[in-house]
């Protein structure tokens, strides 16, 4: 299927500091696309991938799990550490779970990580049922476009593939197990008001990682994809700043962003 306008993957080959970008569940590439243009503007290398199964239709993503989702930005992180003499993750959502797990599994390969609203675990009784619903319903509603600024629109499915958030629930139980393994530098930036993920996910990621360089930020303005939210400038110069304090050689020119 041919990938939607606007949810293209992004890549910029700037300086010897990298950043990969992590998208979120159902979401795409367009959710953190200007923020991965700030970092471009500001010389570093960055990739922003399109996980398998989204930006397309929801019947493709029914087709796939977390292992896969995990395996695209796996690659990516193997190939900016290539390129890169130091390499962040980040990550929105369900991104940002992804973020934590590379971090997790790849230790000193990453120098730090940054997360917006993390997701942890999956509340209330519905995902209980799961395991034997996904075989009888194939979708729910959709979770896309929790955005306080008017005007401002996620690119998102306007449907959950049952099978897709089964898988997404064992991922949650997954990284959770992995948390302590987390040492990095990192950076927490989560909304006041969330009406998808809540602040007690972002609560417990601080609480099981073993960083002892922390640093929380309560976002005032903006929902959950605050990233295309009232706090969108925030995040990019609270990231940026962080990026800057544990590397060295950002705001020189790259080349050409492309996406």
């Amino acid at each position: 299927m041919p990938v939607l306008p606007g949810a293209e993957p992004f890549r910029h080959e700037g300086g010897e500091a990298g950043v990969l970008l992590c998208h979120g569940f159902t979401g795409s590439p367009q959710s953190l696309r200007p923020w991965a243009q700030h970092l471009a503007e500001h010389g570093l290398t960055v990739s922003l991938p399109l996980l398998p199964g989204h930006g397309t239709r929801w019947q493709d993503m029914a087709l796939t799990g977390w292992q896969d989702w995990y395996a695209e930005v796996d690659r990516e992180l193997r190939a900016l550490s290539e390129r890169c003499t130091s390499v962040f993750v980040a990550g929105l959502s369900m991104g940002g779970t992804l973020a934590l797990r590379l971090a997790a599994k790849h230790g000193d390969a990453v120098s730090g990580v940054v997360v917006v609203n993390p997701a942890n675990r999956m509340h209330g009784l519905a995902p209980y049922a799961l395991p034997v619903a996904r075989h009888f319903v194939r979708t729910a509603p959709g979770i896309a476009s929790d955005i306080a600024k008017k005007g401002s629109v996620e690119l998102g499915y306007d449907k959950v593939p049952l099978h897709a958030a089964h898988s997404l629930r064992t991922f949650f139980r997954q990284v959770d197990g992995e948390l302590p393994q987390v040492t990095q530098p990192l950076l927490v930036l989560r909304s006041a008001q969330d009406h998808v993920v809540p602040a007690a996910d972002s609560a417990r990621v601080l609480s099981r990682v073993s960083s002892t360089d922390v640093t929380e930020i309560v976002l005032e303005q903006s929902y959950h994809v605050a990233t295309l939210d009232h706090d969108a400038e925030r995040i990019f110069d609270e990231s940026l700043a962080f990026i800057g304090r544990h590397t060295t050689g950002i705001g020189s020119e790259g080349t050409a962003a492309r996406g």
